[in-house]
């Protein structure tokens, strides 16, 4: 700082102001500091400015599986609104696996992130109480936390598999199947309670074999799909509690040859281009990581906000799959 403060003519307390992106400096002696360090090369000591400022600037992320389609639009959202905020973003994959989820958060937090934002695989987030209290900011997304009181950003699954099961009634079916994720899963069991409303509000009866909750590898989906529409009391549609269970739903169904409807929950790259086009109930990735990253950097501004859950609306997209009607006879 002293070799740029001596080649641009000011003094040190001008060149920090400059750095850190402070006012009080006018256009012409900020770009002759700025001159001076990229002649130079000069780059701030981070660690240094950590110690003095107790901030590192970074947030941390803690995904399902980046490979997710529907996690690459949140990841780019978060980056985005962190890198407004002035800060790096480091995230991780927890594989659906609570210990891991655990070691990743604990790991960021190891690292002095100054935020954590978290969709969990686990439901006891105890293990983050100690790190809460020492002052690192976290927002849970996608799903709520368990065993302790934060801040959740949601999307209205309940609310989106209530009227995309209702959509299905309205074009004339009654028997409707739904095949989901593990039932421990906060989003898979808001839907299904959607799936089973919808089917209430309409007064018909949901029988066992109409319902399949677990993996959603495409082995174990194949095989639920097939049962419910071969079975004594065949489905005349299915609704599909996520991206990937709809995609090999439509695999399923297009080995057949009579028109089965499905009303998928998420929408995936494609979904209009196939024939019929797949109906879906879209969430928006995007806003839920603007959502959660906002209220993240409004915790570490000092607002002292108390807990909330946030929840975002989800929209029906007719495509044609959705408004088939039940196959006669």
């Amino acid at each position: 700082m002293k070799d740029v403060a001596a080649r641009a003519g000011v003094g040190l307390k001008t060149v920090s102001r400059v750095v850190n992106g402070e006012p009080g400096v006018t256009p012409d002696t900020e770009q002759r500091v700025q001159d001076a360090i990229e002649a130079l090369g000069f780059r701030r000591n981070d660690s240094a400015r950590v110690l003095r400022k107790g901030r590192t600037a970074t947030v941390g992320l803690v995904l399902e599986d980046l490979a997710d389609p529907f996690y690459g639009p949140l990841n780019r959202a978060v980056e985005e609104a962190a890198r407004a905020h002035g800060a790096l973003l480091v995230n991780g994959s927890s594989a659906e696996d609570p210990d891991r989820e655990r070691e990743l958060a604990l790991a960021l937090c190891a690292r002095r992130v100054d935020g954590l934002i978290v969709i969990p695989a686990g439901d006891d987030h105890r293990y983050l109480e100690p790190e809460i209290r020492a002052g690192v900011a976290t927002v849970f997304v996608d799903r709520p936390a368990g065993g302790i009181e934060a801040d959740v950003v949601l999307s209205d699954s309940f609310g989106g598999a209530r009227d995309g099961v209702a959509h299905l009634i309205a074009a004339g079916h009654r028997r409707i199947g739904f095949i989901g994720d593990h039932a421990r899963i906060h989003t898979a069991a808001e839907r299904l309670r959607g799936y089973r409303e919808a089917m209430a509000r309409a007064g018909l009866p949901v029988s066992g074999s109409w319902v399949s909750l677990g993996s959603t590898a495409p082995e174990p989906v194949t095989s639920a799909a097939r049962a419910m529409l071969t079975g004594p009391e065949p489905v005349t549609a299915l609704f599909a509690g996520n991206n990937r269970v709809t995609v090999t739903a439509v695999r399923v169904l297009a080995a057949l040859t009579r028109p089965v409807a499905l009303v998928g929950f998420d929408d995936f790259e494609l979904a209009d281009l196939l024939r019929p086009g797949v109906t879906v109930v879209a969430q928006d990735p995007a806003a839920l990581g603007r959502t959660a990253t906002d209220r993240l950097f409004q915790h570490l501004s000092g607002a002292g906000l108390p807990p909330s859950r946030i929840v975002l609306p989800t929209r029906l997209v007719p495509r044609g799959s959705g408004e088939l009607p039940p196959a006669s006879g």
